[in-house]
């Protein structure tokens, strides 16, 4: 039990028997007050007014009694309420830390899903880059093996041409010498 709602109830309860026997005091002290002064006028009246004094000082003890127990039904009504708003108190702060708890679980489950799929991302980047440079060399390559057959081509031809064209002045050289003879 929090120590601060301990003492208030502790003061309020003193407080109120406080206050209750504060009023049959004071009615008792001036009821008795003027059943002396009543006496002192009337000295042959002692026996009426006492035991009027004795019927008064009863029925200032019974509604005494009955404040004092109103007071204390009021202190009861006051600590079951008290005891329920603890209860209450105990069972929000269980049921926060449970929520707190809940909370906590799925954010750290989101964060490892928001992981799995970076981790995913970044396996398919790799992927990706890695068949792009596969690809670009594949590419250079194939430049390459291009550029290679070209030059033996070209070098082909250019042989073939070089002997049709010698051939040929052969031919016509042959063709004037013939001619010619």
């Amino acid at each position: 039990m929090n120590p601060l709602i301990s003492a208030a109830s502790v003061i309020a309860a003193g407080l109120a028997v406080g206050l209750a026997s504060i009023g049959p005091g004071v009615g008792q002290g001036t009821a008795a007050g003027q059943a002396v002064e009543g006496i002192a006028r009337q000295p042959e009246a002692e026996g009426k007014i006492r035991d009027n004094r004795k019927q008064r000082i009863l029925s200032t003890i019974r509604n005494s009694e009955e404040l004092r127990g109103g007071a204390i039904e009021q202190l009861e009504k006051a600590r079951t309420r008290l005891r329920k708003v603890e209860m209450e108190a105990d069972e929000f702060r269980v049921n926060g830390y449970s929520e707190i708890e809940r909370e906590k679980l799925n954010l750290i489950n989101s964060t490892y899903k928001n992981l799995e799929q970076l981790e995913n991302y970044k396996n398919e980047t790799i992927y990706f880059e890695q068949q792009r440079a596969i690809n670009q060399v594949r590419q250079r390559v194939f430049q390459q093996a291009l550029q290679g057959a070209l030059g033996t081509l070209n070098s082909c031809l250019n042989s073939e041409l070089h002997l049709r064209t010698i051939s040929a002045n052969i031919g016509m050289f042959g063709a004037m010498k013939e001619i010619t003879d």
